[in-house]
């Protein structure tokens, strides 16, 4: 007769649970716990765990600029305020790569996202000072290290190179052409310089010229070439690439970019032969851990949902939200809120939103945080808490729901970031309208092993991955 108190008492948690919009921090699957003394930098680098790579692919260590396990030698973070600030001029030219029509995410048979009248900018980036994680990776016989920006939203490659009339300082020794026995210039009537588009440059001494334009402003030019490439101990031969000679308006000590967009110019598509048309990274917690980026990663394991691309901007990797869940409870969010398309983007720090989905997602999550005080918004971010004498504080699960059924529960590090060391805000931001273009973010990409499918036609998430 003991069991029967028992079962009722069962009975009535169960109903409860049920009756609550959000459940209380003990319901599993609902809260996580976030140490907050997990999110601040140490002074010393934890490397990522061993990677299991699949046969035949290549993989290097990917870092934060800042931090200790950074190769720079300067490694003071930027303020918040200067990052949020480039982070928003970097999704701004985003969304206006996909503005007039925008950007509706329908498949076609190849699963085009298309656009609708939709002017393409001849500017191809924002700033490199809005790129956040590097790889190092050797160039030329003999190898040469360059340590490289990666980029998702760029498709051309490049590094400074000798002689330079107008470059930044930079941590390693200027790449040399001429110390390199399998470096070689594109002819102006090469098919790698015509595939150039509107980054070829015309031709000096009868060699293809490149230049990139960045959104504000800044600038590199060289000659379009070929060399090989090092990945840790893998070799891609006649790697092709921007020589830069001449560039205005950087200043970071990173010798160069390696586009991973989905252009016919960046490394993922010229590897595709080589790894198979199948890349992934995994961005670090925090800027004192370190992550990785693989060429050729085996594509089971993950969490997945179809890959939307635009015929007119092919560099970006499209998704499509269908809903989002606070606490284990899906928001009352209409699907048609995220018609306007969403991308993938290494290089944008907070998620972007509709605004009609922001404010859901911000309202749940406040209701789910009723029991810390509230803190004034820092800048872009309005959804504060004041963690003040708290060494872990419990909050709300955040999960994506993806078109295909997939369900990604960001990190507990991914959720909020912090400010101050007592504030911490939600890492998500709103667009000005529901029709701007969405961005998944690397705060919430971060922990994820995040694959670009490009020959299944499909974008997967594998949580802990680093």
């Amino acid at each position: 007769m003991a069991s029967v108190p028992k079962l009722l008492l069962l009975s009535l948690l169960v109903f409860l649970s049920y009756r609550s919009p959000i459940a209380h921090a003990g319901d599993h699957g609902s809260y996580k716990v976030l140490s907050l003394g997990s999110l601040r930098t140490k002074s010393v680098c934890f490397e990522s765990k061993a990677v299991k790579l699949s046969t035949g692919a290549a993989t290097v260590p990917l870092h934060h600029r800042h931090g200790p396990c950074s190769p720079l030698p300067t490694k003071k973070m930027p303020t918040l305020e200067e990052r949020l600030h480039r982070d928003q001029l970097r999704a701004a030219y985003i969304q206006r790569k996909f503005s007039g029509g925008g950007v509706t995410g329908s498949r076609g048979g190849a699963g085009d996202v298309q656009q609708s009248h939709a002017t393409v900018p001849t500017t191809l980036g924002t700033s490199l000072d809005t790129l956040e994680y590097l790889i190092t990776v050797r160039l030329g016989s003999p190898g040469k290290s360059q340590t490289m920006l990666i980029d998702t939203g760029s498709d051309v490659s490049w590094v400074q190179c000798k002689p330079c009339s107008q470059c930044h300082s930079q941590a390693d020794p200027l790449f040399d052409p001429s110390s390199s026995s399998t470096y070689s210039p594109f002819s102006c009537s090469s098919a790698a310089c015509a595939q150039l588009g509107q980054e070829g440059n015309g031709c000096s001494s009868s060699q293809c010229q490149y230049t990139v334009t960045y959104g504000d402003g800044s600038s590199t030019t060289g000659t379009y070439s070929s060399d090989t490439l090092a990945l840790g101990s893998n070799a891609v031969r006649k790697f092709q690439f921007g020589c830069s000679n001449v560039e205005s308006g950087f200043n970071d000590q990173t010798d160069g970019l390696m586009g991973l967009g989905g252009g016919a110019q960046s490394l993922a598509s010229q590897t595709a032969g080589t790894f198979g048309a199948a890349f992934s990274y995994c961005l670090p917690a925090t800027s004192s851990s370190s992550g990785f980026l693989t060429l050729g990663a085996g594509t089971s394991g993950f969490v997945k949902t179809p890959m939307l691309r635009s015929s007119q901007v092919p560099t970006f990797y499209g998704v499509r939200i269908q809903a989002i869940r606070v606490g284990g409870r899906q928001l009352s969010i209409p699907t048609s809120v995220f018609s306007a398309g969403t991308i993938m983007d290494s290089g944008t720090v907070l998620t972007r939103l509709p605004p009609t989905a922001y404010s859901a997602l911000s309202s749940a999550f406040k209701a789910g945080m009723k029991q810390y005080p509230s803190a004034p918004p820092s800048g872009i971010l309005d959804t504060c808490f004041d963690f003040s004498g708290q060494s872990s504080v419990s909050i709300p699960t955040v999960a994506l729901v993806f078109s295909g059924g997939a369900v990604v529960d960001i990190a507990s590090d991914g959720i909020m970031l912090q400010t101050s060391n007592s504030i911490l805000c939600l890492a998500f931001a709103a667009n000005s309208d529901d029709s701007s273009l969405g961005i998944i973010g690397n705060v919430q990409q971060r922990t994820f092993e995040v694959l670009y499918d490009v020959g299944g036609g499909a974008v997967g998430f594998k949580a802990g991955a680093c």
